[in-house]
């Protein structure tokens, strides 16, 4: 089990619940209530009027927005006695929708004995929240494994840190490309009062193994059944949610209900919305034995203790040998043997009101769940069309799961409020390097921007690849943010081997990349591109530390370092690989060049040799790169030597100097100080040199540099002297750091620096 405690102490927290007399009334929880006008345009989808608009929002006085939401309510009120007597006459008249007989126990504890249905209904969240302490620790469970799966849950936890008001701690069972995906991810969110477990998936599969199960989550759909032997000894509940459930409310609500379990009471579940399990779907529909229509496992409450002690675990496999003697396989993966359980064992359920987990798979009752937005608490989409769900409702719910998949996770690092939380030992090292930083400095920002830690979502599309066993494997390492994204199909057209990408996105432009890649023909039949989103932070673009993620996560011996905007020769993956070899990089020190050019025409013959390239350079189509404006940047490849040579050869380190190189996998990394533009690369050759790298140049070798808008830090560079100030004094301050760590070999990088 690995555990990571994540804490920050940023302040933010806009969104409160306030009860007040018999009914709760919801001034600025925008989601469900308020959001839900502001997503429809001010034009009510279901039973309750929208409050405010848009525009209203900022300057509506608190008495005034009370006012209405009291009128509304009572409003409100009549309406939901007459939808509910209306419903409860259908019912009856249905006479089999519901487990009838268990009714009595969904949600309702002694209190409620005396209270109408209106009266419980309008009290729950004054209640609950009071039968939850003001820090006390909720745990919640995942069973999550591969990358979709992994996109999934973190829409998941953004909708439940939206709403929490207590410390969490997530339980998640994964496989190990979840793990690597997630395990960074959470560490770089730094969210106080939040604890993450991670316990390996494939120590359970041995477990569940041997049940066949059709479902398309496969093995892991099983994984829930293990929860009792998986999860601590000591912990004795525990929330378990799919990853394809939204929030809708505080997750403390349904924390709450366990005080609610009486008796033998175990296991917490929403019945099922659907027909599934009455057995009437088609001809000879069979499924697995339920009782009545079954309960949806999407959302469980598990009291573990009680169920250890009944043996939970012989239990369930006695249920499923049984009943697999005739059903062969399950259908639903857990959801069939948990049923079957409570089918032979009915006091362990525990029912819970349907709105706890609103079901939007085809042909459901869901709409039976809610009658207004209000009600909403838990959105299920449980169906394998997801968002294209066949509901009368879709559109809002749809818009609900967007404004949490989009929305900006930095902003859900904020502490709670009279919860103080344990700093993890990097924030606590965060915070000392932020309280050196002294903040009438000329040049705060930049320093500060080396510190600042951002979200990092590893492998955000699937990866699959397998190194050459020639040992001589190369993948190309490039960054780019959303004004570049055109340029992946071009780059994944030239070069065949693998590539590793650093994307600078916020969460939406992640999503608007995510629809780009499973679109187009050419990205989403590559598996050997590691896509890493780091999570846009800041006022510069941390060109260095992106591509340092890039760097980081590579699988290959040898890395080609290059930039986004240059197109690669063809076949030059098996040209690098060659040389590689030729040159017995895994026994010397070398840094193998790639000559750079650049054309100024957006439409471009890309030429196919270096014949062709050379006689392009004569007709003046192409130009070596940057000869106009920053000469000695790629002078000293020599290019002139570089048209008729046949060999590889050596050329010396010179000021400036920033080629695109080929090098071990272990080389130095990038300067993260250096942000924007200037001397981020400079900065690495100096690096490369300083450890005794030879700089050899490929004869037959070459990338072209297409042409684009300038970006906004070159920009900020060309226009402010505070920018080219401060980019000065990264750079003395770079070669302090040089001459400390090399010594006086350093010296000739500050000389011919001065020397210019």
């Amino acid at each position: 089990m690995t555990v990571l405690s994540v804490s920050e102490h940023i302040s933010f927290s806009p969104f409160t619940t306030v009860c007040k007399g018999p009914y709760v009334k919801r001034k600025f929880q925008v989601l469900p209530y308020i959001t839900f006008c502001l997503l429809t345009g001010g034009k009510s989808l279901l039973l309750s009027p929208c409050l405010v608009d848009q525009s209203e929002l900022s300057y509506l006085e608190r008495d005034v927005l009370t006012s209405r939401m009291q009128m509304v309510e009572k409003e409100n009120q009549q309406l939901r006695v007459q939808l509910r007597q209306s419903q409860g006459v259908a019912r009856v008249q249905e006479g089999n929708y519901g487990n009838q007989q268990w009714m009595a126990s969904a949600d309702r504890g002694p209190e409620d004995a005396g209270n109408t249905a209106e009266e419980r209904g309008n009290n729950s969240d004054c209640s609950h929240r009071s039968m939850v302490e003001k820090c006390e620790l909720i745990h919640v469970a995942c069973v999550c494994a591969g990358h979709n799966t992994s996109r999934d849950v973190i829409t998941l936890v953004k909708s439940i840190l939206f709403h929490r008001k207590n410390p969490l701690h997530f339980h998640f069972i994964t496989d190990a490309v979840a793990h690597k995906i997630l395990a960074p991810l959470f560490q770089s969110w730094l969210v106080p009062s939040l604890q993450v477990s991670f316990y390996d998936a494939d120590n359970l599969k041995p477990e569940v193994a041997w049940v066949p199960n059709k479902h398309y989550s496969g093995i892991y759909g099983l994984m829930k059944l293990t929860l009792t032997k998986a999860l601590p000894t000591d912990l004795a509940k525990v929330i378990v949610l799919d990853t394809d459930i939204t929030f809708a409310t505080d997750i403390a609500e349904l924390w709450a209900v366990f005080r609610k379990f009486s008796g033998p009471q175990a296991i917490g579940l929403v019945e099922n919305q659907s027909d599934w399990y009455l057995g009437n779907l088609w001809k000879n529909h069979k499924p697995w034995p339920a009782l009545g229509r079954g309960f949806n496992t999407g959302v469980i409450l598990l009291l573990l203790d009680r169920l250890r002690r009944i043996d939970w675990e012989q239990m369930w496999r006695l249920t499923a040998e049984r009943e697999l003697m005739s059903m062969l396989s399950t259908s639903l993966a857990d959801q069939d043997i948990f049923n079957a359980v409570i089918k032979q064992n009915p006091f362990l359920v525990h029912q819970l009101p349907c709105f706890w987990n609103v079901q939007l798979s085809d042909h459901t009752r869901s709409e039976q769940c809610y009658t207004e937005v209000s009600d909403l608490k838990v959105i299920h989409w449980n169906s394998p069309k997801k968002l294209r769900v066949k509901n009368k409702h879709v559109e809002f719910f749809r818009n609900l799961y967007l404004t949490f998949l989009e929305y900006d996770g930095n902003l859900l690092r904020r502490e709670l409020f009279g919860c103080p939380s344990q700093p993890s030992s990097e924030s606590l090292r965060l915070q000392s390097a932020l309280e050196e930083l002294d903040e009438d400095d000329q040049c705060y920002e930049f320093r500060r921007e080396r510190i600042t830690v951002h979200r990092v979502h590893l492998y955000f599309l699937q990866y699959e690849y397998t190194p050459t066993e020639d040992d001589a494997d190369v993948t190309l390492v490039a960054q780019l943010s959303m004004d570049r994204l055109q340029m992946l199909e071009a780059i994944c057209k030239h070069w065949e081997g693998p590539i590793s990408l650093a994307l600078y996105m916020s969460d939406a432009e992640a999503q608007q990349f995510l629809r780009y890649g499973q679109a187009s023909e050419v990205l989403k039949n590559r598996k050997n591109v590691g896509y890493h989103v780091v999570y846009k932070e800041g006022q510069f673009y941390p060109v260095n530390l992106l591509r340092n993620i890039a760097l980081r996560h590579v699988n290959t011996p040898y890395v080609f370092l290059a930039d986004v905007d240059f197109l690669p020769m063809y076949g030059l993956y098996s040209y690098l690989r060659k040389s590689i070899t030729q040159l017995d990089m895994s026994h010397t020190k070398k840094a193998l060049v790639v000559p750079a050019f650049e054309t100024l025409r957006y439409r471009l013959s890309f030429p196919k040799s270096k014949a062709e390239l050379l006689s392009m350079l004569d007709m003046g189509t192409l130009y070596t790169f940057r000869y106009h404006v920053w000469t000695k940047g790629h002078a000293p490849t020599n290019y002139a030597k570089w048209r008729t040579a046949t060999t590889p050869y050596k050329v010396e380190w010179e000021c400036d100097f920033e080629p695109y190189v080929v090098v071990r996998r272990d080389c130095p990394e990038y300067d993260q100080r250096f942000v924007g533009f200037g001397w981020n690369k400079v900065s690495h050759i100096i690096e490369l040199d300083a450890q005794e790298y030879d700089l050899v140049i490929l004869p037959n070798a070459f990338m072209i540099h297409m042409p684009h808008a300038p970006s906004f830090d070159i920009s900020k560079f060309r226009s402010s002297s505070s920018y080219r100030y401060c980019l000065s004094m990264l750079k003395e301050e770079f070669h302090q750091d040089l001459s400390r760590k090399y010594g006086a070999a350093a010296l000739k990088y500050l000389t011919a620096e001065r020397n210019i």
